[in-house]
């Protein structure tokens, strides 16, 4: 990986390219690379990054890396500070406005499925529940069928009718719950949501898969390289800056497991232990969440000419 060559130079400033996929998988290396070649600065789309002071347990770009590339989002708020998808498609289209003045082109990475979401269909509003209603429409369709409910969908909701099949029972019972919770087709709330979104339909992503062994083994490798470059000496420094155990931040994969640790709760064995297999579980749910999204054309993190000429093909 040290081609200097850049591609598609009479369209730099016009490229958007995601590249995701699981923890441990091999991001950051490729997408420094990517980057190089297509003329591009990163915006990160992890939701753990955004944190300053948590360096090693969220794996980020180091700062010779980033002074290869320049990286946005990362280190931006104190561990104590709220940090959402609103938030984050707010300061991701303002650096993207900034790298686009530039003349350059803005390549998108992490492992952040939610954030990846928002960045290509919006924020999706409705959020609320009404169980006596979710209760109510089981029952019809126990009773009356799925025949009916689907023909009363078809009634509020056409276009959610003609996109949902009567025997997907759970997505029917959603469209119809929406609607009447709230008088608004599921459709027109798809709609709107899409609106919101950052980055084209067509925007190029590329997801990188490895053998779930190998994947493994990688994962195993990083929780120790982890604790050998200071992990639990971070987190102590995180509790004595007064970042307490009960933050968000301080909650995910790693810092809890050495708060357990420095608290006396676990050795520094079965930290490394639970670390690991939590950090596989995460992989797990990534690669699922990752999965359902049918735009991702996935590759091998070695096939990286493979991903050049099918960026070639594919970006705008």
């Amino acid at each position: 990986m040290k081609s200097s060559h850049i591609y598609r130079k009479k369209e730099a400033g016009t490229t958007d390219f995601c590249l995701v996929g699981p923890t441990a998988v091999g991001k950051t290396a490729l997408a420094l690379e990517l980057a190089r070649r297509f003329d591009a600065e990163i915006i990160s789309v992890d939701s753990m990054q955004v944190y300053r002071h948590l360096d090693i347990g969220t794996a980020k770009a180091t700062l010779a890396e980033r002074r290869q590339v320049p990286h946005h989002l990362i280190d931006i708020i104190d561990p104590d500070q709220d940090y959402n998808l609103a938030r984050f498609l707010a300061d991701a289209a303002a650096a993207r406005r900034e790298i686009k003045a530039r003349g350059k082109g803005v390549l998108f990475t992490g492992g952040t499925g939610l954030y990846l979401k928002g960045l290509l269909d919006g924020i999706f509003e409705f959020d609320r529940e009404d169980k006596l209603l979710k209760a109510e429409l089981a029952a019809r369709l126990e009773r009356e069928g799925a025949g009916v409910l689907h023909a009363e969908l078809a009634r509020v909701d056409p276009q959610s009718a003609d996109r949902i099949h009567p025997h997907d029972h759970q997505r029917l019972l959603r469209a119809l719950e929406i609607y009447r919770t709230g008088g608004v087709p599921w459709s027109e709330l798809l709609r709107r949501s899409r609106q919101t979104a950052l980055l084209d339909p067509g925007v190029p992503v590329i997801g990188l898969a490895r053998p779930r062994d190998i994947l493994y083994e990688r994962i195993n490798l990083r929780v120790e390289i982890m604790l050998s470059q200071g992990l639990a000496a971070e987190v102590r420094e995180l509790l004595a800056r007064g970042y307490g155990p009960e933050l968000p931040a301080m909650q995910a994969i790693g810092y809890r497991h050495m708060v357990q640790y420095l608290q006396g709760n676990w050795s520094l064995k079965q930290a490394e232990e639970l670390l690991a297999r939590d950090t596989r579980r995460y992989a797990k749910r990534q690669l699922t969440w990752f999965n359902g999204m049918a735009r991702i054309k996935w590759f091998s993190p070695d096939d990286l000419e493979g991903i050049c000429h099918w960026l070639e093909q594919h970006s705008p």
